[in-house]
């Protein structure tokens, strides 16, 4: 691999697991979906910054109406879910959660693709659904379950929708160019969230503003042109694999940066929520030579 994908490709795993920090740190400053919007607001004018270089094509008309279907839960029902869960979960066990879009685009894609499901996925997505109650469970503190995990649950339902449904859409748009649409589309939505905005940024201290922006520009549009580019120039499968470190990534960040770390419960369950995902996208042959070298 090039080092110009293996740096891209680290530049955009530290901002996409640093976003769930980032949330967190903005939070006493702006309701979730003040902050959702204002986040978004940022990561459009880079966007739009970004595809005026590179001269991207608009999209079709007849499009329109999917885009904006697609941006909306892509974006505006992702992040807005994400920001309300996260206000009572940790940024560690929020970015496990998330870790399970895989399972649900798996489910997805055999409802509305007509994609075969194996035994083994099946073996797979029950191991992952048992870490997130873990995980809601540890954060509930142990006895009660607590409802924000039950929002990030949503969130990722709703990502792993939008990731299935786009998927004819990208043999006539490229990833970045399609990304671009939904994301400006999803961020039309959260104008709702407008009054009372001003006031909330004229409230805000200027690390969470920071805070904030660096959410719109790093995570949410460098990230993207950056995990584009990668996978332009590098082997797909290896590259997807590599968000595996998401979830331990945003805990170190999270300590660093926050002195956070999951409860002891919610951490248990989300190394058994990632070990469902990796069963069910790993491929089999790996799984085989894997396990024949452990025999």
């Amino acid at each position: 691999m090039q080092l110009r994908v293996v740096l891209a490709l680290c530049a955009t795993l530290t901002f996409w697991a640093s976003a769930f920090v980032g949330i967190r740190a903005a939070l006493p400053d702006f309701d979730p979906g003040h902050l959702a919007l204002l986040r978004f607001l940022f990561a459009s004018a880079a966007m739009l910054v970004y595809a005026f270089i590179a001269k991207i094509r608009l999209p079709r008309l007849r499009d329109l109406p999917i885009i904006l279907l697609h941006g909306f839960l892509g974006y505006t029902v992702y992040h807005v879910a994400l920001n309300y869960g996260e206000t009572t979960v940790s940024a560690g066990s929020a970015s496990f959660i998330i870790s399970s879009i895989p399972v649900f685009s798996t489910l997805f894609a055999v409802v509305l693709l007509g994609e075969r499901i194996v035994k083994r996925t099946l073996v797979g997505i029950g191991i992952s659904m048992a870490g997130i109650a873990l995980i809601a469970f540890g954060e509930g503190g142990g006895m009660s379950f607590d409802f924000g995990a039950l929002l990030i649950l949503l969130a990722a339902v709703s990502e792993s929708l939008y990731i299935v449904l786009q998927k004819p859409y990208l043999e006539r748009y490229t990833p970045f160019e399609y990304v671009t649409y939904t994301l400006i589309a999803g961020t039309i939505f959260m104008g709702r969230f407008l009054p009372g905005l001003p006031e909330a940024v004229a409230g805000a201290s200027m690390e969470s503003i920071l805070a904030v922006a660096y959410l719109g520009v790093c995570p949410g549009a460098v990230a993207y042109a950056f995990w584009s580019y990668a996978l332009s120039k590098g082997n797909v499968s290896k590259i997807v694999v590599t968000q595996y470190s998401l979830p331990l990534l945003t805990i170190g960040i999270g300590l660093i940066w926050l002195g956070e770390f999951p409860a002891p419960l919610a951490l248990a369950g989300g190394l058994v929520s990632l070990a469902g995902v990796v069963l069910i996208t790993v491929p089999k042959e790996f799984l085989r030579r894997w396990t024949r070298r452990e025999a």
